[in-house]
C-alpha cells in the first residue's frame, strides 16, 4: 500500500485519544488526528519522530494525519484505517499462504446472528474451492519485551468479534483472525493477557472451536506498507 507525501516532524503529546501535537520539521505545530481507538502504549514517547500525512478535505478540522511513529528501531504504523488494505493487498499477491487461492474478497461483508445486531467481518473470501473465508483484521503494535501483543486496552468489540468467527467456523465456514504486527521488533505474538485476560481467554476458546490465527508482520518502506512475514504465535507474553 503506496503512502504518498508523508511529512516529517516529532510527537510532543497525545490527548482525547484522537489527537496529537506535532511539531512538523519546518518548525510548525499543528495538532493531528490520531486514527487509533487504542492506548498506543509502547508507540509513542514525547520527542519520538514521527511521519503524518495532509488531507485536503475541506471539511476536515483536523487536516493532518499520525501515520507512524520511530521508537529507535524503525516505523511502527499507528493509522489503523490503512491495515485492512495492506492485508487485502497482501492476500491479493500470495503473501499470505494460508489465504491463497480465493477468487473472490470482498470488503466488509455483513454477518447476521439471530438475536444480535447485525454485523460486519474485514474481508470474505469466496470461490476458492474450499469453504468460505471470514477475516478479522487487528493492528497489533504493543511491546512486551521480545513479544507483540493485541490489545493494547480492553476491547469488548474484540471479543464479540471472535465469538463471531467461531459462530462462522459452526456454520461451516471459515473464521480467519489476522494480528498484523505493525511494528519491526519483536519475535511472536501473544494475546496481552495482563491488559486485558476476557480477551486472551476468549482466543484461546474461539481457537479450540476451529478459528484460525495468523500472525502477519507489516514491513513499512520509505512510501508503503506491505506484509513480510508470519510471526510465531505464544499463549502469554509474561
Amino acid at each position: 500500500m503506496r503512502l504518498g507525501g508523508l511529512t516529517r516532524g516529532r510527537i510532543l503529546s497525545r490527548y482525547k485519544r484522537f489527537l496529537a501535537d506535532v511539531e512538523l520539521e519546518d518548525g510548525r505545530r499543528v495538532t493531528v488526528h490520531c486514527p487509533n481507538t487504542g492506548s498506543m502504549a509502547s508507540c509513542w514517547a514525547p520527542g519520538a519522530p514521527v511521519e503524518v500525512s495532509r488531507s485536503h478535505n475541506a471539511n476536515r478540522k483536523y487536516p493532518w494525519t499520525l501515520e507512524r511513529v520511530d521508537m529507535g528501531s524503525g516505523w511502527i504504523g499507528v493509522n489503523t484505517a490503512r491495515v485492512n488494505a495492506v492485508i487485502e493487498n497482501g492476500v491479493r499477491d500470495g503473501r499470505l499462504p494460508h489465504l491463497d487461492g480465493y477468487r473472490a474478497l470482498k470488503r466488509e461483508p455483513a454477518f447476521a446472528v439471530e438475536g444480535r445486531p447485525r454485523s460486519r467481518f474485514d474481508l470474505l473470501l469466496s470461490d476458492g474451492g474450499r469453504p468460505d473465508a471470514y477475516v478479522e483484521v487487528k493492528n497489533t503494535t504493543l511491546l512486551v519485551g521480545d513479544t507483540v501483543a493485541f490489545p493494547d486496552a480492553v476491547t469488548v468489540r474484540g471479543r464479540k468479534h471472535l465469538e463471531l468467527l467461531a459462530i462462522a467456523v459452526e456454520r461451516g465456514y471459515r473464521g480467519v483472525i489476522v494480528f498484523a504486527v505493525n511494528r519491526p521488533e519483536g519475535a511472536y505474538f501473544a494475546p496481552a493477557s495482563h491488559i486485558d485476560p476476557a480477551y486472551a481467554e476468549c482466543l484461546e476458546d474461539v481457537v479450540r472451536r476451529g478459528v484460525e490465527v495468523i500472525v502477519a508482520r507489516l514491513r513499512h518502506t520509505p512510501d508503503a506498507i506491505e506484509v513480510a512475514a508470519s510471526l510465531a504465535y505464544c499463549r502469554d507474553p509474561r
